[in-house]
């Protein structure tokens, strides 16, 4: 079946896609939603060079969904009609248990006459992040609700440790309810590894977020 990936450049999407190439399935692009006021991607804030270079890491064309917000849906469904008359048959996403999201996005395939793909679904939050890891996926912790998690995770890759220090502060593990989010940078399903240096840390109400740019220089080297 051909799909096209609802792309955030996080763990769960990633693992999802990861699962379809693995049981035979043909990814044929990303869809992202693009925040063009901020110049990044909504939820994990990857800009548009970052967004182009997983794009070729990964191998796919890349679909940006520019919208301000306020017509998100309709943006979503141009990037999924956009993805159908390239011949895709389905839409995955990497959603794990939280129904509302899986409504939301099985209407919008409706409109787009796309079946909905879901090879996340109720597998288990820390299951799942365990996969991630056994897989050897890199996964960088980019933001964190600093209230909840401490402040050293932020710029830390998800790894066993990592975990520990998740569930050792009683939230969950996963991050379905916003207590971290990950870029993943490396791993099975890319061709090569995304170079990226740190920079400054900022925060916004209860939330830390790290500035995460590519290395320009290395990632010139690689490709």
């Amino acid at each position: 079946m051909k799909f096209a990936m609802s792309y955030s450049c996080g763990k769960d999407s990633t693992l999802a896609l990861h699962k379809m190439l693995a049981q035979g399935d043909e990814a044929i692009c990303l869809i992202i939603c693009f925040n063009e006021a901020a110049g990044r991607s909504y939820f994990h804030g990857a800009d548009k060079i970052m967004l182009q270079a997983y794009a070729e890491a990964l191998g796919l064309p890349l679909l940006l969904c520019p919208t301000d917000g306020m017509d998100y849906a309709q943006a979503f469904e141009a990037g999924l009609l956009q993805a159908k008359a390239m011949g895709a048959e389905a839409a995955c996403f990497g959603d794990i248990d939280i129904a509302e999201n899986r409504r939301w996005e099985e209407a919008r395939c409706r409109v787009a006459r796309l079946a909905a793909c879901f090879p996340l679904w109720q597998q288990g939050r820390e299951t799942l992040v365990q996969e991630v890891i056994a897989l050897g996926y890199r996964c960088l912790i980019k933001s964190l609700n600093y209230r909840l998690l401490p402040l050293s995770l932020l710029g830390r890759c998800l790894d066993e440790p990592a975990l520990a220090e998740i569930k050792a502060a009683g939230v969950d593990v996963c991050g379905e309810n916003g207590e971290y989010h990950t870029l993943a940078l490396g791993g099975p399903i890319f061709r090569q590894p995304l170079p990226v240096v740190l920079g400054e840390v900022m925060a916004n109400g209860d939330y830390a977020f790290v500035d995460v740019r590519l290395d320009e220089e290395l990632l010139g080297k690689i490709y």
